[in-house]
């Protein structure tokens, strides 16, 4: 499954305004499972957090944890990067537009970028599934952190992370991955490899989660692929699988998983 064909075609969708454009990132606040875990452990951050802390965004794509973090504080120096130029001129488009001096836009690939101890934080989601040379980045990430900082990374886990199913005929259902998911444990010993003196590392997305993912983002892009049709019906299914995976989502986000599909990892310098 060929996922950022929809992803551009969602985007161009709620980018003509500004207005609709926090729209979106509200919508994938609620809608992406992903995003309740990431601003967990982001709020956990921000309380032993300084004023001017300087933070990296390693695959920014749309710039939603941006505009999270940036609302949180506005003195925080964010910068993203991403391999995709189309998304760095975008994003450097919209904050300018709402203002945002303190949130900046390059195009980086993480295999070669390094920003020697300049970062208290470095956030990574759904990045490292998608990039052969792992260790390399996780190298990348200790050398660009200040003593002390910590590096957050959301990813699929080894537990069927993308859907992906145990029959050989059956690809992941997102095919632009070059692994199925990471082990909890290998993960850590990637990052401590890396350099990284302490991790920690929990499941994401059990049974709850699995659902929720499912009906909010599975079935629909699925059926976006088929026929851009949908995007007619898309409000109206919406409508009624809406509340079922805001409640799944609370659920997930709240309980302690002994598997699950996803991990939350953290590693500190």
């Amino acid at each position: 499954m060929q996922y950022d064909p929809i992803k551009r075609s969602l985007g161009s969708v709620f980018n003509r305004t500004p207005f609709l454009r926090k729209i979106f990132y509200r919508l994938l606040d609620l809608l992406l499972l992903r995003s309740w875990h990431v601003r967990r452990e982001l709020r956990k951050w921000a309380e032993a957090a300084t004023k001017d802390a300087s933070i990296l965004d390693a695959g920014s794509g749309f710039g939603q944890y941006d505009f999270y973090m940036s609302s949180k504080n506005p003195d925080w120096k964010i910068r993203g990067v991403d391999v995709k130029e189309e998304q760095i001129a975008d994003c450097n488009a919209f904050f300018s537009r709402i203002g945002r001096k303190n949130v900046t836009f390059a195009i980086a690939d993480l295999t070669a970028f390094t920003d020697a101890s300049e970062y208290n934080l470095i956030l990574s989601v759904d990045v490292m599934e998608h990039i052969l040379e792992d260790v390399q980045v996780f190298r990348n990430f200790y050398a660009s952190l200040q003593p002390g900082g910590m590096v957050l990374i959301s990813t699929p886990s080894d537990q069927g992370g993308s859907d992906v199913h145990d029959h050989e005929e059956e690809e992941s259902f997102i095919d632009e991955h070059v692994r199925d998911g990471y082990n909890i444990n290998e993960i850590q010993d990637k990052l401590k490899l890396a350099g990284f003196s302490r991790t920690e590392a929990r499941y994401q997305y059990g049974k709850p989660g699995q659902i929720s993912w499912r009906l909010s983002m599975k079935y629909p892009i699925l059926a976006l692929g088929k026929t851009k049709l949908f995007f007619i019906l898309l409000p109206f299914y919406y409508i009624i699988t809406f509340p079922v995976c805001l409640v799944l989502n609370y659920v997930d986000s709240t309980l302690i998983h002994k598997t699950g599909t996803g991990l939350i990892v953290k590693g500190w310098k």
